[in-house]
């Protein structure tokens, strides 16, 4: 669905519910986190948890999950979280720091969880771990809340 049609739907006014629509109608117009075979396990406001199997055309040198594939199933996954009050949010930063290697197989795990929000700026916290629950690289993103929103009409101000 294009992401003007979603222009024309109201929002639903329970946060949870609101949450779970920003998030299937933010994945319907996002090919990236697809093409990853990134999939979504949960969302809550200001939280979500995606899936990811490492695949071989993932891999690096070292026949180790590359970094930007880990970096990019992060980010995703913030992003997620961080538009699920369903506010137009974009990053303004970000970290990650690897831990242990992925493998090709492995199914990851991604979970995004809300540290700070305050005004436009948000803090995310986003731990990658593997089956086994080994964290595998942790990612701070740092939100910056723009104007509109994800579905609905935007508010007059």
């Amino acid at each position: 669905m294009p992401r003007s049609a979603l222009l024309l739907i109201d929002p639903p006014a329970d946060p949870q519910a609101l949450a779970e629509a920003v998030g299937q109608s933010m994945y319907s117009v996002d090919p990236a986190s697809q093409a990853m075979g990134i999939e979504m396990v949960s969302i809550t406001p200001g939280e979500c948890k995606m899936t990811m199997k490492v695949r071989r055309d993932m891999l690096n040198g070292h026949q180790t999950c590359h970094g930007g594939f880990l970096f990019a199933f992060a980010d995703s996954t913030f992003a997620f979280a961080c538009n699920s009050r369903n506010l137009n949010t974009v990053a303004s930063g970000c970290t990650i720091d690897y831990l242990a290697p992925a493998f090709e197989g492995e199914v990851l795990t991604s979970h995004a969880k809300e540290r700070s929000l305050a005004g436009r700026t948000g803090i995310y916290d986003v731990t990658i771990t593997n089956e086994a629950g080994k964290s595998i690289a942790l990612f701070r993103g740092r939100s910056y809340r723009i104007k509109g929103q994800v579905i609905g009409q935007t508010p007059e101000v």
